[in-house]
């Protein structure tokens, strides 16, 4: 996979002064996210609600297990996905076939079956791991490698992902909460649907991102085969062998069960890569330097979306029981809170593209490791200001319920926090990474994501069982001391950055 000629690159201006491939992907993944948020909106919802208004009529404890071994899952596949884009099919092939198998499994999630209900959800984690990482992949191969443009452009394409994550709710969630839960997830497909259609008649625009370009003699690629094989037995055994020992009686196969192990493989994933990686030699001293780099940035923003991706699980809970729904007197879903964060971004998200330009023009932009902790500092003080609401709630008992501000507050500040991470994240990896495995560092940095959704989710699942405020204390907490070692860390991390900035 290669990146366009640098020359070609910078003469490409098409896209608001960007390359003209980049509104190809922009609509791809907005319409990708469309599918992901509009779904994320209804589920915890849709599994609590009882089975007499079209719920599955779950507890909220296993609700919430569910719900973050089904968001780990999601980005936890981002890693072979882009293995497998590096490796077999390429960035451009991976995120067709991707969206292909996300609109499928949309429509499991349409049907009324149980078993189609968790085919559908098993199908978009596959998806997105084909996807996600691959069309993010795709933007960096659109700039050079000192293309000054490239921190705004990841800046652009992150507002076209947060602005499908901004319609989605509105639509989906209005159908889902008000008309059928089902509607809500046919109008998801159709998203995916059209994303894909704009998707195949924009790529002309890409060049040569995301194409597949094969060095490897014939033996290293039977050795890859080899090796996909492997994984997709490994695969295998992992569905059949829970499936075999619950339907012989030896163990029940709950979804605690699925959450505990998943939770012990997603925390050892990371760890056994990088021993990996680093056991295969080969690398220079630059390129070891900077891996160690992209551990500790995996680490803080592993930490990051523990704190932020609560935002469908335990804010999500908090929006629909104890939060005043209206405004001016006018009542309004639940759901629509999952568009708020969405709204912040897509307003703030091209001032902080043009203040990062402008002070990297004079010199003074924050280093990378210092916008992770700021990014830290900022979810944190979200969950801060959401403990004196809980102590509100909790003096005036369940039924109590406080004005929207407190929500909007936490949100605003979690969208600050999120710029100074994310977007940046994302056009790091890409410079940091070898370019031999740049689809793979994707993938790690999407791992991050999967485990923070994790933890999320599982604390969401707290939401009946410990008191508010200390739940939003403990995440205030963690996000805070997590920000101050990243602080104390910054030239540490800088020098082994060697250079990037």
């Amino acid at each position: 996979m290669t990146a366009q000629p640098a020359n070609l690159a910078a003469a490409d201006r098409a896209f608001f002064g960007h390359p003209r491939g980049l509104s190809t992907l922009f609509f791809t993944e907005m319409w990708e996210r469309f599918s992901y948020y509009g779904g994320r909106a209804l589920l915890i919802l849709y599994m609590t609600d009882a089975v007499a208004n079209g719920g599955r009529g779950m507890s909220v404890a296993e609700a919430g297990a569910l719900y973050g071994l089904y968001t780990a899952m999601v980005y936890m596949t981002n890693l072979p996905g882009g293995w497998i884009a590096d490796k077999f099919l390429g960035a451009r092939n991976a995120v067709f076939w991707g969206g292909v198998i996300i609109a499928l499994g949309n429509l499991g999630l349409a049907l009324p079956s149980t078993a189609a209900f968790y085919a559908g959800l098993g199908l978009i984690t596959i998806g997105t791991g084909l996807l996600k990482p691959n069309v993010s992949t795709m933007v960096g191969a659109l700039y050079g490698k000192t293309d000054s443009r490239r921190d705004a452009g990841f800046s652009i394409f992150y507002m076209g992902i947060n602005l499908g994550a901004l319609i989605a709710p509105l639509i989906c969630g209005y159908l889902g909460q008000n008309v059928a839960w089902r509607l809500g997830f046919v109008a998801v497909m159709v998203g995916m649907t059209l994303g894909l259609i704009q998707y195949r008649l924009g790529a002309k625009h890409l060049g040569t991102a995301g194409l597949l370009v094969r060095t490897q003699s014939p033996a290293e690629q039977a050795q890859q085969r080899r090796s996909l094989l492997t994984g997709l037995g490994i695969v295998g055994a992992l569905i059949l062998i829970p499936l075999a020992l619950h339907l012989s009686g030896a163990t029940r196969v709950t979804v605690e069960w699925v959450r505990n192990v998943v939770g012990v493989v997603l925390l050892a994933m990371p760890v056994a890569y990088f021993a990996v990686l680093f056991r295969a030699g080969g690398w220079t001293r630059e390129e070891r330097d900077r891996i160690v780099a992209i551990i500790i940035l995996f680490v803080a923003a592993a930490l990051f979306w523990a704190s932020f991706e609560q935002a469908g699980s335990t804010l999500n809970l908090f929006a629909d029981r104890h939060t005043r729904n209206s405004v001016l007197g006018i009542p309004f879903p639940s759901t629509w809170w999952q568009s708020v964060n969405s709204i912040f971004l897509v307003a703030l998200a091209p001032v902080f593209a043009v203040v990062w330009m402008w002070l990297g023009r004079r010199r003074l932009e924050p280093s990378t490791p210092a916008k992770f902790s700021f990014g830290l500092l900022f979810v944190g003080l979200g969950f801060l200001l959401l403990v004196p609401a809980a102590l509100i709630i909790q003096g005036g008992g369940p039924e109590t319920r406080v004005g929207v501000q407190w929500l909007l507050g936490v949100y605003f500040l979690h969208t600050v926090g999120e710029l100074c991470l994310s977007p940046v994240g994302l056009s790091t990896m890409t410079k940091l990474a070898p370019e031999r495995i740049v689809g793979q560092m994707m993938g790690i940095w999407f791992l991050g994501s999967a485990v923070g959704n994790f933890i999320g989710g599982n604390v969401g699942g707290l939401f009946e069982t410990y008191p508010l405020d200390k739940i939003f204390l403990a995440v205030a907490a963690t996000s805070g001391l997590a920000a101050a070692m990243m602080f104390m860390s910054i030239r540490t991390i800088r020098r082994l950055m060697t250079g990037v900035h």
